[in-house]
């Protein structure tokens, strides 16, 4: 619904004081009556951002700044609603029409003007200016609506994420807090190796799915006490690939991230490791993260084949495996923000340790 005249906010600049009482009488004779006046055109910035105006009429020539000078600092504003401006000038010329147009006006109207032509023309911009207005707050409530929709596919995707994660660690034998320590160890050290924010919050959401594919892995050799044979092994070996194909299907940016550490973070840097036997910087850095992460929280937790090694022993081996099983420069890292990584630990411990 168009608004009535006398909410239709305008803003007169003119140096000549007759012409703005003038103007003044004119709108107000229409019912236009929230009118502000400025003078001096040095001022039309601030008037403009304590009023935002609807329309402006703007004189051209002035002192201090002409009228084009004017318009050049209300674009560097940048405001997406500018409003329209309507020039008025005693000046006559096709040049002077087509700078002043090409200057942001929207409309030209000579001196002395003509009451009902600028009053019809003040009505057009104004309608044509609450037209643009109404369908940009529209967008910017859809684009609302389609942030909000798109948090929840986001919330309700994470907590898919999160159980499923955690129902691998059940299989075993685990509290679940592995998962966030590894993941929040994951994201610290993606953090400190330069990876965007972004980059940083799909690690911190994707990693807890490395050990997705254990879901496939049979019991009697997932929660076996003692050693592997062969056989055992080799079934053991194929979980990475069965995580990756459960988390194949979805191209998102953090289901490719997750798939990608599920198959890649057994990988060794020495060419070693499984599934593919990949080495050195063909692991992809998400896979290097995480088995860093993931050794070390291994190596401090119960699991049912042995105790938790004590921080220091974790830390020393973890040392040794740099430029073997893991990649060197994430080691480094992880060493030179130990404290951090120690917090993460210290703050996820799992409820029976230590009591």
């Amino acid at each position: 619904m168009m608004r009535a005249h006398d909410e239709s906010r305008i803003l007169i600049v003119d140096d000549e004081p007759a012409n703005l009482k003038l103007l003044e009488k004119l709108l107000a004779s229409e019912g236009y009556y929230r009118l502000d006046s400025v003078q001096d055109p040095r001022h039309v910035v601030r008037h403009y951002l304590d009023a935002r105006p609807d329309l402006i009429l703007l004189d051209i020539n002035m002192p201090y700044l002409d009228g084009y000078q004017v318009m050049a600092q209300l674009r560097a504003l940048h405001d997406p609603l500018l409003p329209p401006v309507i020039i008025l000038t005693a000046e006559h010329g096709r040049d002077r029409l087509l700078k002043a147009l090409a200057s942001g006006a929207r409309d030209y109207i000579s001196k002395p003007f003509d009451r009902s032509e600028l009053l019809m023309r003040v009505r057009n911009l104004l309608d044509a200016h609450l037209a643009q207005r109404l369908l940009h707050e529209q967008k910017e409530v859809l684009e609302g609506m389609v942030r909000l929709r798109t948090r929840e596919l986001l919330e309700t995707r994470l907590q898919v994420v999160r159980r499923l994660g955690r129902a691998a660690e059940y299989r075993d034998n685990e509290t679940g807090r592995h998962i966030i320590r590894m993941s929040r160890t994951s994201a610290l050290l993606a953090h400190h190796l330069g990876w965007s924010e972004g980059e940083i919050e799909l690690m911190l959401h994707a990693s807890p799915m490395h050990d997705l594919g254990k879901i496939g892995i049979p019991d009697a050799i997932l929660l076996k006490p003692g050693p592997l044979d062969a056989d055992e092994w080799a079934i053991m070996r194929q979980h990475p690939v069965i995580g990756a194909e459960l988390l194949a299907g979805d191209d998102s940016r953090l289901m490719t991230l997750a798939r990608e550490i599920a198959l890649s973070h057994h990988e060794k840097w020495d060419g070693s490791g499984y599934p593919r036997g990949l080495a050195g910087e063909h692991i992809p850095q998400s896979g290097r993260i995480a088995a860093v992460a993931d050794v070390f929280d291994a190596l401090v937790s119960v699991r049912p084949y042995k105790p938790a090694w004590p921080r220091e022993e974790a830390i020393a081996y973890l040392q040794q495996l740099a430029g073997k099983h893991l990649d060197p420069r994430v080691v480094e890292v992880f060493m030179r923000h130990l404290p951090e990584v120690l917090a993460i630990q210290d703050r996820y411990r799992d409820p029976l340790e230590g009591a």
